[in-house]
């Protein structure tokens, strides 16, 4: 509990209510540090991509993302994605995380986070005239405890549109898509991205993305941001995935800073 809302109680209420009170206090603190974390998309950027893993291949992370506000820092520490080429044009996908929460004058937390299931789809693939399309619904299952921060209350549910193309040593991926979220005090919104990148070597890919969302929690106001990251090839089987950025408007209420590090396993 901040010393604010100690001092403010410590006036005359009476206890179970300012006990009662001081739970609340502490809870919307705990909401809207974890409601700023950036949804978990396209490693290691938050834009995503419309390629899925092949046929019968296997993607596996292990990943730490973080975000820092004004009202304290979180993120998970780390999470296990795993992505499987289910069919030609078709991979599932689930990331099961473990959750923290630091919320300026709040005690630290940490626990089981919201599970994310996703299926992706490529129903365009790319030619030499026209990009790759595809669709990635994301839907986020309210499993981290909410009053710790840990997670956000209800599910959400991502429908988005995404498009990719390749020009040599250069590939741009973007699009965006509908969020839909009815935890208490949040807004259903829109989120748009893209990400432009280069193979620098065979084994070093260096990028760049710039995204947008409209308001996601009442009284908030729309944000944007950045990021700069990439990737490196150890091998063809294990990779190491990194990126880092900074809100560019409304960054101290969603992202003062923020960044992704993964090592990835492919087979």
């Amino acid at each position: 509990m901040t010393k604010d809302v100690q001092v403010e109680l410590a006036s005359g209420t009476p206890k179970p209510i300012a006990r009662l009170a001081g739970f609340f206090a502490t809870a919307i603190v705990f909401s809207l540090t974890y409601l700023a974390l950036p949804a978990l998309a396209g490693p290691p950027f938050i834009t995503d991509d419309p390629e899925p893993a092949e046929y019968r291949h296997h993607e596996f992370y292990v990943a730490t993302q973080q975000v820092k506000t004004v009202d304290g820092k979180a993120g998970t520490a780390p999470h296990v994605e795993y992505n499987y080429g289910v069919a030609p044009d078709v991979h599932l996908h689930i990331i099961v995380p473990y959750a923290f929460n630091s919320p300026e004058g709040g005690a630290h937390q940490r626990g089981y986070g919201d599970t994310e299931l996703g299926v992706k789809y490529r129903f365009a693939q790319e030619t030499e005239t026209s990009p790759m399309v595809g669709t990635f619904p994301i839907l986020l299952l309210p499993n981290g405890d909410e009053n710790k921060g840990l997670g956000n209350g209800h599910s959400q549910l991502f429908l988005p549109l995404w498009v990719q193309k390749r020009w040599g040593k250069w590939q741009s991926y973007g699009g965006g898509g509908y969020w839909i979220d009815h935890a208490p005090g949040a807004k259903n919104h829109w989120f748009y991205g893209w990400q432009v990148q280069k193979d620098i070597s065979e084994h070093l890919t260096l990028g760049g993305e710039i995204f947008h969302s409209t308001e996601q929690l009442a009284g908030e106001g729309s944000s944007t941001g950045f990021n700069l990251g990439g990737s490196y090839n150890l091998d063809e089987h294990n990779h190491l995935l990194f990126s880092a950025g900074e809100g560019l408007t409304n960054a101290k209420a969603t992202n003062k800073f923020s960044s992704y590090a993964a090592y990835q396993w492919t087979w």
